[in-house]
């Protein structure tokens, strides 16, 4: 798998796994920061808050789970609301910037060279969780309208360039520039004629992915 490929493969949706003490690690870099804040020492803030510096310096580390007393000593002492030092973990969210004509090329069973396929993000979830894929789809010329597509999940299509009659089972829809159709994708579906080429539309399929049993 290419490097850029392997960056394309993202879960926005699934929570970080973060140490398993990580409510206690959140908890003391925010006593930490409310002391620097005040200018205070560790062992300033230890005997304002009434607590030996061992305990202090393992509240600050994240390596002891400080009870509630504890931390509503430490709130007066920093004269700070209790709840905050209770404030939820922040977790690092990646994100994906792909510029205007760039992306991967992907190809599809009958993919012709007047048809381009660009992978603008994947996902690659969990068992359980939601599989994104949003593609960029340029049809160049009738001999290369796709076949019917037919699969789990939903599907979106945006409308960027161009005209179609795009299928959807029984329905038929004529589509241009801004229209937009969201279906269940279990359904045959395509572009069932192309009315003015070039056409350009973004496909975002989404499915949920099969846990175990």
């Amino acid at each position: 798998m290419s490097e850029d490929a392997a960056a394309l493969r993202q879960n926005p949706h699934a929570l970080r796994q973060m140490a398993g003490n990580h409510l206690e690690i959140a908890i003391g870099r925010e006593v930490r920061a409310c002391r620097h804040k005040h200018g205070m020492s560790i062992m300033e803030l230890a005997r304002a808050a009434g607590l030996s510096l061992g305990m202090m310096s393992k509240i600050e580390n994240g390596i002891i789970s400080a009870s509630l007393t504890t931390l509503h000593q430490l709130s007066r002492a920093l004269a700070v609301p209790l709840t905050s030092l209770l404030k939820r973990p922040v977790e690092v969210r990646e994100a994906m910037f792909v510029k205007a004509g760039a992306g991967i090329p992907v190809e599809r069973c009958g993919t012709r060279v007047s048809q381009q396929n660009k992978m603008l993000g994947y996902i690659m979830s969990a068992p359980g969780s939601v599989s994104v894929e949003p593609c960029l789809v340029t049809l160049a010329e009738e001999a290369c309208r796709p076949a019917f597509l037919q699969h789990a999940g939903m599907k979106f299509i945006y409308m960027l360039e161009g005209e179609i009659a795009y299928r959807h089972g029984a329905g038929l829809y004529g589509m241009s520039p801004g229209d937009s159709l969201f279906f269940d994708a279990a359904s045959p579906h395509g572009p069932d004629q192309l009315l003015k080429l070039p056409v350009r539309f973004l496909s975002v399929a989404s499915c949920r992915l099969g846990g175990k049993d």
